[in-house]
């Protein structure tokens, strides 16, 4: 029996959110970015991606260029171009609030894990199957939740288009489960929307067959303050752009110290034996 992917919108309680993502792993989030924030945050977007054309990103490696394929336009460090999404989608309340739920417990301070546009155009195959979480391979079988993934449609999604995939309760197969076309659903949805997974929850971007349409899609997610991340936010993202950023959006982009003192354990991340978003706040960083 195929299990469809459970709708919240943003305007209701966080907890049905988070109550989802026990359930099945994933949820599709509507509305997440009201009409004005979708437009100011694509008009930011479109010309970056015009600059950014099919096949014209350098990638660290082959497999990583197979994996995200030559028919998108990708766009990283986000949070250095773009103000709209540095001060209101990166510390939007949605996410904070199940960041929190979901994150917190397992660490001081969570942490942005990488903002990147795909803009997936026609003759893109589906991607390979995966969890996001992989990226930290070497953690220990049983483990935590350490990362809460998910892909704002910036158009809308269609199963046509190459609407997210996801495998509802595969964050709670075995390991060696190999999800089948049966077991997946397109997170179909419209602009504005999103799906929220957690990082062990299995999927992948869908194909897209239409002649002529360009699926436009921000992933977006955070991870435990005490990992390292994907994307390296204090490379990506210029220093004289992160000081302009409200403190709020510089502790999400990892400046802050991960401080564990208070729990019992150590702290992370510090400059001068001090906290960095303290220095930077200062004006001595």
């Amino acid at each position: 029996m195929t299990v469809d992917v459970q709708r919240v919108k943003a305007s209701e309680p966080a907890q049905l959110i988070v109550d989802a993502l026990g359930a099945d792993g994933a949820v599709i989030v509507e509305g997440l970015l009201d009409d004005d924030l979708l437009a100011r945050f694509n008009a930011e977007l479109s010309p970056l991606l015009d600059g950014a054309p099919p096949g014209g990103t350098k990638f660290l490696n082959d497999m990583a260029g197979w994996f995200f394929g030559a028919r998108t336009r990708n766009v990283t460090g986000i949070a250095g171009r773009s103000r709209v999404f540095a001060t209101e989608i990166l510390v939007h309340p949605v996410f904070k609030a199940v960041c929190d739920a979901i994150l917190q417990p397992s660490c001081a301070t969570y942490q942005l894990n990488i903002a990147h546009v795909l803009d997936r155009g026609p003759g893109s195959t589906q991607q390979y199957l995966h969890r996001d979480e992989a990226v930290w391979f070497h953690l220990p079988p049983e483990h935590p939740e350490v990362q809460l993934a998910s892909v704002i449609a910036l158009v809308d999604f269609t199963a046509d288009n190459g609407a997210t995939r996801v495998a509802p309760g595969s964050h709670k197969w075995p390991r060696d489960r190999v999800a089948t076309d049966a077991d997946l659903v397109a997170a179909e949805m419209p602009a504005g929307s999103a799906v929220i997974y957690l990082g062990s929850t299995i999927h992948a971007g869908g194909a897209n067959v239409t002649p002529d349409m360009w699926r436009r899609a921000m992933h977006v997610s955070y991870c435990l303050g005490w990992l390292r991340t994907e994307e390296n936010q204090y490379l990506a993202n210029p220093i004289e752009v992160v000081r302009t950023l409200p403190r709020e959006a510089q502790a999400l982009l990892g400046y802050a110290v991960h401080d564990a003192l208070p729990s019992g354990g150590g702290y992370l991340g510090a400059v001068e034996l001090q906290d960095p978003v303290e220095l930077l706040q200062a004006g001595e960083l």
